[in-house]
């Protein structure tokens, strides 16, 4: 290895003369000291950056299938009305009943029109209570109207002309076929209201 480096520093001298190579020798030491001393200031923060281009897929055109939809079928839905008022029978003035004669309730049940004879019934039922001083006579007035405005001064009459008002609006409103126990259970009920007033049952 000596005769190796003594031929290289000797080839060496033959072209360059040693102080210029003691001088670049120097030089180098003295940049590499102060490169060390001053590290990192001279190195770049950033270094520039070479990108090649990216390669983008082609976009293929997208054939889209016609949509077919299938009707819809609504069910309309139906106003929920609420029934009218059941509005009591117009008032009249009571037929004279002869002695032992049927009154007019009575007669009507007897021919077959118990609907009618219903409505009559409930008639008696109203007069009675206006004569009594338990409702006012008012026109117009409610099967419900009727019933809260008597039950007001005689509570105990709620129950009676509940049902009988019940079994009108299913005769007169409902439109449901009358029958014989209709106008019994009817008659029943203007007894039990005459008997709630006054303490006897009308004759």
């Amino acid at each position: 290895m000596s005769r190796w480096w003594t031929e290289t520093v000797a080839a060496l001298g033959d072209v360059v003369p040693l102080p210029l190579v003691a001088l670049i020798l120097l030089a180098v030491a003295l940049l590499a000291a102060l490169g060390w001393y001053f590290f990192p200031a001279w190195v770049p923060s950033r270094l520039p950056r070479f990108s090649l281009p990216r390669w983008r897929r082609p976009r293929l055109p997208r054939f889209r299938l016609p949509r077919f939809r299938l009707p819809r079928f609504r069910r309309r839905s139906r106003k929920r009305t609420d029934p009218p008022p059941v509005r009591l029978p117009a008032p009249r003035t009571p037929e004279p009943v002869p002695a032992g004669g049927l009154g007019p309730a009575d007669r009507l049940a007897a021919e077959g029109r118990y609907a009618e004879a219903v409505r009559e019934r409930l008639r008696e039922m109203v007069r009675l209570l206006v004569v009594r001083q338990v409702v006012e006579p008012r026109p117009g007035l409610t099967v419900v109207e009727l019933t809260e405005a008597a039950a007001r001064n005689r509570p105990q009459v709620r129950p009676t002309l509940h049902a009988a008002g019940a079994i009108f609006s299913d005769l007169w409103y409902a439109q449901r076929p009358a029958t014989a126990a209709h106008d019994r259970r009817m008659r029943e009920l203007a007894t039990d209201l005459s008997r709630e007033l006054t303490g006897e049952e009308p004759r």
